[in-house]
């Protein structure tokens, strides 16, 4: 078969689902109430923010929460206020988003980036536990792409030596850990809503916390160091003004009452791609594809793969303890060695585009040149070259079009040898 990328016919020409979604009534009812109002910014007497971070840490399983402009300052202001600062260090997996790292810069503190488990590319505690130094002030385990950190190990560790824990839990809206959402597992948690994320104002974020002390020092820090309840022009801490808009909570907050319906519908599909990877390994070894059909009516190609046995593909599993997996994206393993660029090129040429994923924190040159210390990062860097991510949008298909992706892998990769055959 042809691959499109060569002229032939794609395998999926109609659109994505767009992400954000459109408005739905109650979103536009309320940005509509604000924007009438005149009370646009956070300290103009509007509920729609003090109605956000309530119910955001009600969910949270906690009993406080602080909106920020976004994530990476949620990040600083939670570090900032457990007391994280110049000459300590904190430690960061090395498959994550950049801004995990410059949000530890953001406060004085250095950033110590240690390898993620190889498995389920969390971070591990092995690693953490061989990073660790006298100086080692924290830890930020990462919910990556939606399913939660391990978390029991970690904070065990970091109570035997003394550690604040801050998730970073930009990319795990509504995900639980053991039955416990996150958010609310460590010292402090750090949600995104940011244009990708599963909840998004086009940018904006949210701290959740379980203790008082905490909240009123984070809270301080992102209002320009007052206290609650002080004098205006009060200061008696340094701060920033890292405030949310009512605006932004405007379209947030109705969003929580369909957030659990789009987390079961990603799974849905996230379910039925696996299910159809599946598929297309069976009929790689020859036998017939298992009900496995498309909401247009195609599926699996019948490609035959030049390595044999199956589909060399497989979803990236859940860490332990993972009850819901908020699936923020779905993570693909490759299990043979290929030209990825043609890989990329050649999938979204098919309509299926993949995203490559993450490179290893510690590559970044810029976070060296700002005294970042990275250790020995193997799990990372294997997975800069054999993970893939289908994203959020997509996700949000009909299940019955999971096909198309395990289609288009199996027609590109059988057109493509591994590069140690090639």
């Amino acid at each position: 078969m042809t691959l499109a990328l060569h002229g032939g016919t794609p395998v999926r020409s109609a659109p994505w689902p767009a992400w954000p979604p459109p408005l739905d009534a109650a979103q536009r009812a309320l940005v509509t109430e604000v924007l009438e109002s005149g009370r646009w910014g956070a300290t103009q007497g509007g509920s729609a923010v003090t109605d956000l971070v309530a119910a955001f840490a009600h969910r949270s399983g906690v009993p406080y929460a602080v909106a920020v402009g976004n994530a990476t300052l949620g990040l600083f202001a939670a570090l900032r206020g457990l007391g994280v600062g110049r000459g300590d260090e904190v430690i960061v997996p090395a498959y994550t988003f950049v801004a995990s790292a410059t949000a530890v810069l953001l406060t004085g503190a250095t950033p110590v980036i240690a390898d993620v488990n190889p498995v389920d590319l969390h971070l591990s505690p092995e690693a953490v536990e061989a990073a660790l130094t006298g100086r080692t002030a924290a830890i930020m385990p990462v919910h990556l792409a939606g399913s939660p950190a391990d978390m029991d190990p970690l904070n065990a560790l970091a109570a035997r030596h003394g550690l604040v824990v801050v998730e970073d839990a930009a990319q795990a809206h509504g995900a639980t850990y053991k039955g416990r959402p996150v958010g609310g597992l460590g010292d402090a948690g750090v949600y995104s809503f940011q244009a990708s994320k599963a909840m998004t104002a086009g940018e904006g974020g949210l701290i959740v916390c379980r203790d008082e002390a905490t909240y009123e020092a984070i809270w301080s820090v992102c209002n320009l160091g007052r206290k609650r309840g002080g004098q205006w022009y009060g200061h008696p801490t340094i701060g920033w003004n890292l405030r949310l808009t009512e605006i932004q909570a405007a379209l947030l907050l109705p969003w929580l009452d369909r957030l659990d319906a789009e987390i079961d519908h990603r799974e849905s599909f996230c379910t039925a791609a696996e299910h159809a990877l599946t598929a297309e390994s069976r009929l790689a070894r020859g036998g017939e594809p298992v009900g496995v059909a498309s909401a247009g009516g195609g599926g699996p190609s019948g490609a035959r793969l030049p390595y044999g046995a199956e589909l060399p593909v497989s979803v990236v599993p859940q860490p332990p303890g993972t009850t819901r997996d908020s699936r923020h994206l779905l993570m693909l393993r490759l299990h043979v060695p290929v030209d990825r660029e043609f890989l990329l090129a050649a999938m979204a040429a098919e309509g299926v585009p993949l995203d490559a994923g993450y490179p290893p924190l510690g590559t970044f040159e810029a976070l060296a040149r700002e005294g970042a210390r990275v250790e020995q990062c193997p799990a990372a860097e294997a997975a800069a070259q054999e993970v893939v991510w289908v994203r959020q949008s997509m996700l949000m298909d009909d299940p019955r079009n999971a096909v198309h992706l395990a289609e288009a892998l199996a027609k590109v990769l059988a057109a493509m040898p591994p590069r140690d055959q090639a």
